[in-house]
């Protein structure tokens, strides 16, 4: 199993993940040939790609979705209400919907989307499973649901949001109600946050530790490397690989 967080933050994210059978994006939120260029670097072809699959509709997620499907014949799996919000952008593609909550199999993964609460039409995290492990993928989301937490057990792997820092996010130039919004059950994880979720569902086999979706103004790396690291250090279960997501290049290539 491969995993790459080929660009995380507000400007585009997209996550990449080889399996023993299938090479899978999640999310495609830079344009298709900025996506082609980054998967280039960590060596793969975007001819090579199995599938797309898609979180929700916010820009920052599906910005090349259509042209990278139509341009290399990749299917799109997305849920029927996200589907209806980007059609138009994903016209001529072979779509493929699902339904949240409800699992699916993809050559040799089960892929699990479940519920999380953020301010779009029917946002999903990932389970992906092969027999190389389990991949969780929570990013975007308000709150850590009692569904989020019983989703992300058992993972070697796994994406998570440590999108801001509360003092910085309060402190910060963003006008208020954009803060509230950040702050609400529908907006994006703290550090704290972060640190909170993984205290539920780390697991002795966690191999992979990924932080995503970093605010480039509310939030600064070090300081949420230093708050997910600090949790690590106070506990004993496990010591995963920790990976920081950036908004410009593609994060270190792990290896499971």
């Amino acid at each position: 199993m491969r995993v790459c967080l080929l660009a995380s933050g507000s400007k585009g994210n997209s996550l990449f993940i080889e399996t023993g059978e299938s090479r899978i994006l999640v999310d495609a939120g830079l344009s298709a040939r900025e996506l082609v260029r980054r998967l280039a670097l960590v060596g793969v072809e975007a001819a090579d790609l199995d599938a797309l699959f898609i979180s929700h509709e916010h820009t920052d997620h599906v910005r090349g979705a259509g042209v990278l499907a139509r341009k290399y014949r990749i299917p799109v799996h997305v849920s029927y209400p996200t589907h209806r919000e980007i059609s138009g952008q994903l016209h001529g593609a072979d779509v493929i919907e699902f339904e949240s909550g409800y699992s699916f199999t993809f050559r040799d993964v089960l892929v699990d989307p479940f519920r999380i609460t953020h301010d779009a039409c029917d946002p999903v995290g990932f389970s992906i499973e092969s027999r190389e492990g389990k991949v969780g993928v929570a990013t975007d989301l308000g709150t850590a649901t009692r569904l989020v937490t019983d989703k992300l057990a058992g993972c070697r792997t796994l994406v998570v949001e440590s999108n801001h820092d509360e003092g910085m996010l309060m402190d910060g130039p963003y006008p208020w109600h954009l803060k509230q919004r950040i702050k609400s059950r529908h907006g994006h994880l703290s550090n704290n946050d972060t640190a909170a979720l993984l205290a539920e569902v780390i697991n002795p086999g966690l191999e992979g530790l990924f932080l995503a979706h970093l605010s480039e103004v509310n939030n600064d790396p070090v300081m949420a490397r230093q708050v997910t690291a600090s949790f690590l250090a106070g506990q004993n279960i496990c010591s995963p690989r920790l990976i920081m997501g950036d908004q410009y290049r593609p994060s270190e290539l792990l290896n499971i």
